[in-house]
């Protein structure tokens, strides 16, 4: 994935070229799976491709807007790949997409009624309805990003939360009159969770600062972005001898926590083919 050259929240003129459960008490029983697969549901068609730095589940940020660094190309695909499509979103600064949890595996047979969501420690459950947990009734997910340039049938965001190859089913426009709502309450996340520290071993940042040169993207700050919101279960204690990894771009991540409120890169190397 190859980022245009400086993108700007100031400069997205449209730009036309280049287009063409197991069973259990918080599931479903037997007697509620007919009205639960109503007939004649219709299926949803994606209209473009998130092209994203993380190549796995693990570390991506849990809402949208928490890592400024992620940036995406959302691609448009047949037979919405048309600059047609996107006529006026040059005006706004902010765009919803609406997703599909795609490597989510969820159960029609006996979909999930609670769930344990990071927040909470992984451990305690709330009703589906009442977080925003992966495992959904129809895996659909929701990010509000950052709209920084239109480029053919692109659209370049920041601040995404998506898996690479997550399929958009639809992208709406934020509307800020409608969309902003100044007293809204959530006791459940009342504020952003406390980030941890991030160090650096001296080679592990040289190598970042090297990929980050080679891919044109903001390595190191994406790294220290995803690693101090704490990407492991609230509920592990590692010790600092537990080495945690995940890929980010075509690139491997290794890290330790040397104390429990402390990360320590500990290594970036390109992936092996």
């Amino acid at each position: 994935m190859t980022k245009p050259s400086s993108p700007s929240s100031h400069n997205r003129a449209l730009n036309t070229s280049g287009c063409h459960d197991e069973s259990s008490p918080d599931s479903y029983q037997d007697s509620h799976r007919e009205s639960y697969q109503e007939p004649g549901a219709q299926s949803l068609q994606p209209v473009a491709i998130a092209h994203t730095p993380f190549k796995e589940k693990f570390a991506i940020p849990r809402q949208p807007r928490l890592a400024s660094a992620a940036r995406a190309e959302i691609r448009l695909i047949p037979p919405f790949d048309s600059p047609l499509a996107l006529q006026g979103l040059e005006q706004v600064s902010h765009v919803w997409l609406l997703f599909q949890f795609h490597q989510t595996l969820t159960s029609a047979d006996a979909p999930r009624l609670r769930v344990r969501p990071p927040r909470l420690g992984g451990n305690d459950k709330i009703g589906v309805f009442a977080s925003r947990a992966t495992h959904r009734p129809n895996n659909i997910g929701q990010s509000v990003v950052a709209l920084e340039q239109i480029d053919g049938c692109s659209l370049w965001v920041r601040g995404v939360d998506l898996l690479d190859g997550t399929p958009i089913i639809d992208i709406k426009p934020y509307v800020p009159y409608a969309d902003q709502i100044s007293d809204a309450v959530n006791h459940i996340a009342a504020a952003e969770p406390d980030l941890l520290s991030v160090d650096w071993q001296p080679q592990a940042q040289q190598a970042a600062l090297q990929q980050q040169q080679r891919l044109q993207q903001p390595v190191v700050e994406l790294i220290e972005q995803c690693l101090a919101q704490d990407p492991k279960p609230a509920y592990q204690k590692p010790a600092p001898e537990r080495i945690y990894g995940v890929q980010l771009w075509d690139l491997n991540i290794r890290w330790h926590y040397p104390q429990p409120d402390r990360i320590c890169v500990l290594q970036v190397e390109p992936v092996e083919p």
